[in-house]
């Protein structure tokens, strides 16, 4: 089927060539800046084989409920973040079904409020080959969705997240297709997502049969170690070319639950790839769509839900660094903000590697172990006034047989000191990894496995 709809769309490819270049020019190069959004994203990361439903909704939820919590959430990302876009998946199994009658909802109460919204088609949890899971679901799904949505001036058509299984000439027949089969659709209402894993949009912009149509990048901090926000720039620009007018960045992220100062840049690699993003935006007035807004149970939500059902930031330095990507303010926010200090690695003697909290883990009683060195803030420390030390900004340093992380309470266990022999040690003993691994409290002996290095990487 894969490789039927691909000769099909390799045979529109020439008569959209010809009608495509006719109906559509160039954007003027004034950027997508604009697009300042959000993905609301299902606890599953939008892979689903079943429905998708974004945090805080259910399928048990009719219209009404959906539209009146989809405005609360637009009306919070609003006003907590500026946010004037919303990102939001579909798939076969939601459009055109009885969910999406309630589903619409958050798209009517988005655009209603003078949101722009742009809907993405997210392949099965079962395969993630990067490929159209079933092509004539995807055709029907389509015609559903720009059926009901095709008149509306603030919705945008994204045919397919990060397509990786496709070559670029694959991909650019499949989005030449989508644009034949929807030719009422304006071109400039159309994303059309970059190679790859939305990593790179340089093919698909140079490519004649997409002209006039949006285009779309991911780009994330796990994809490299860099500390410096120059090696990041370095890292990102070639992926854009000399199409950052018509892109939109519509995922993008980083930690925001675990106490990063996104105002000190360098030294850290979520905070040096964060800078350069935004950097790279706000130059050349792209447009930022973070990853995610909301989504339960994951460290780079933005926000989260409070106890009045309202939405909360959980990150004041990383929301002030991506309002200065949208193009707020006229001063960059620094690290100059005492509340959120950067924090500094403690790396062991006789390995070499850092005092980490395994999987960025924010539960209490989570043992301390040691990991190659990263960066990141699992292992970003900082030393208070009162004597603890304080991971993510609220979680101290607790001796016992192993180390653990808890709720800072001050009490004895909690009271620690940078020693001259550079021990960290507590009146029951000292830090130690005696197997390279594993962090325990131990009587302090001045052994290798007992020193440590702050604010130092190999």
């Amino acid at each position: 089927m894969r490789s039927l709809i691909r000769a099909v769309a390799l045979g529109a490819l020439a008569s959209v060539m010809l009608a495509g270049a006719a109906q559509a020019k160039p954007p003027s190069p004034v950027g997508t800046s604009d697009f300042r959004g959000v993905n609301w994203a299902d606890p599953r990361d939008n892979y689903a084989s079943d429905a998708v439903v974004p945090s805080g909704l259910s399928t048990a939820d009719d219209y009404r409920t959906v539209y009146r919590t989809a405005t609360r959430m637009v009306g919070d990302f609003r006003r907590n973040l500026g946010a004037n876009t919303l990102r939001l998946p579909i798939n076969p199994a939601s459009v055109g079904t009885a969910w999406w009658r309630s589903y619409r909802a958050a798209i009517d109460a988005a655009t209603a409020a003078g949101d722009k919204v742009i809907l993405s088609y997210w392949e099965a949890d079962t395969s993630k080959d990067g490929l159209i899971d079933d092509v004539g679901a995807w055709n029907r799904m389509w015609d559903t969705v720009v059926r009901e949505y095709g008149r509306n001036s603030r919705v945008y058509f994204e045919a397919m997240n990060e397509p990786h299984g496709y070559t670029l000439e694959a991909w650019v027949a499949v989005n030449t297709g989508f644009i034949a089969r929807h030719r009422p659709v304006p071109r400039g209402r159309i994303v059309v997502s970059g190679t790859g894993y939305n990593d790179n949009v340089t093919g698909v912009g140079a490519a004649p049969e997409l002209r006039g149509t949006l285009l779309s990048l991911h780009f994330y901090g796990f994809w490299a170690s860099d500390t410096a926000k120059s090696a990041w720039l370095a890292n990102l620009t070639p992926r854009i070319g000399s199409y950052g007018y018509r892109t939109i960045i519509d995922e993008a992220g980083a930690p925001m639950t675990i106490g990063l100062n996104y105002g000190a840049h360098d030294g850290n690699t979520s905070t040096a790839y964060f800078a350069a993003l935004t950097e790279t935006a706000r130059a050349q007035h792209m447009g930022i769509v973070y990853w995610p807004g909301l989504r339960f149970g994951d460290s780079y939500s933005i926000t989260s839900v409070g106890a009045d059902g309202h939405l909360v930031n959980n990150s004041a330095s990383g929301v002030a660094q991506l309002r200065w990507g949208w193009g707020f303010g006229t001063t960059e926010p620094t690290n100059d903000d005492p509340a959120a200090p950067p924090g500094e690695a403690l790396v062991n003697t006789a390995s070499g590697r850092c005092l980490d909290v395994p999987g960025f883990s924010t539960t209490d009683g989570t043992g301390l172990d040691l990991w190659d060195c990263n960066g990141g803030g699992n292992q970003s420390y900082n030393w208070e006034a009162d004597g603890t030390v304080t991971v993510y900004g609220s979680k101290c340093l607790t001796a016992g047989d192993r180390v653990t992380i808890g709720a800072c309470t001050g009490a004895a266990d909690q009271q620690w000191t940078f020693t001259a022999q550079q021990t960290v040690a507590n009146t029951a003993g000292c830090l130690d990894a005696p197997d390279g691994g594993t962090v325990v409290l131990a009587p302090c002996s001045g052994a290798a496995t007992q020193t440590w290095a702050r604010g130092q990487t190999p």
